[in-house]
């Protein structure tokens, strides 16, 4: 499987297709292949589809995932880092729920080099109402059981004590500094499409208008009956819409 060297890491990617590339950010313990199996499909028949393991997570291992308070802003400068040892000066970008956060974060840095930036799922900042959210599916024993199983196959029995992890860390963050991207949205300068699924229960809707209003070249779609997983349990039309975004 392709690996790519950045610092003290190895990344771990999938890909598919040919064509102007994109990337794609996974969300919180997700995989390329976890998070994006309906998009390395859909999309390369038209792109070159690139979906990394975050440093930590999944094949990315060793080493195991550090929740300090910059793993945002080092997944951000990680994935920039791979697109140029994987020689692509610009392309476009998709991220979702953590990822969404990253790839706000890769767009605002290094915004020369994003084509078009397409989010949903992400947080602007840790309110009360996320820490609320986050309550809600802190118990694995309440997650689907497809999500359970979906993360035991690539964790193992050491899934209980990673989540507790990033549970802990997204705590101390809220108490100490609850600011994730929200700072930095004003300078992302790429056409950018924000989604969002009305009956997310994790995120809620005053994030996506916050990601809409303060990035200057945005636009808001949104999904009336989607949840967190939109880009999955409706991959139908949400690849429809984003190549829509995308053009050829």
């Amino acid at each position: 499987m392709p690996k790519v060297k950045i610092d003290d890491a190895e990344l771990h990617y999938e890909e598919a297709g040919q064509g102007y590339p994109i990337l794609c950010m996974p969300g919180a313990l997700g995989t390329g292949r976890t998070d994006f199996g309906a998009q390395l499909v859909a999309w390369s028949s038209r792109f070159r589809v690139i979906a990394p393991d975050p440093r930590g997570f999944g094949r990315s291992r060793p080493p195991e995932r550090d929740f300090s308070v910059d793993f945002f802003s080092q997944d951000a400068r990680d994935f920039a880092h791979l697109m140029t040892r994987l020689g692509y000066k610009t392309f476009h970008l998709a991220g979702w729920s953590d990822g969404a956060n990253s790839a706000a974060l890769l767009a605002a840095e290094f915004h020369d080099r994003v084509s078009k930036l397409v989010i949903w799922g992400g947080t602007s900042y840790i309110s009360r109402e996320d820490i609320e959210g986050l309550e809600r599916i802190e118990l694995i024993s309440n997650w689907s059981t497809r999500m359970r199983r979906t993360l035991e196959d690539v964790y193992g029995d050491s899934l209980p004590s990673i989540w507790n992890a990033y549970c802990d860390s997204f705590r101390k963050r809220f108490e100490t500094f609850p600011e994730i991207c929200r700072l930095q949205l004003h300078a992302i300068r790429c056409p950018t499409l924000v989604l969002h699924g009305e009956l997310d229960p994790i995120v809620p809707g005053f994030h996506p208008q916050i990601f809409h209003d303060e990035i200057p070249l945005s636009e808001l779609h949104l999904f009336p009956f989607g949840r967190h997983n939109v880009h999955l349990a409706q991959a139908e039309e949400f690849n429809r819409v984003v190549l829509g975004f995308l053009g050829s």
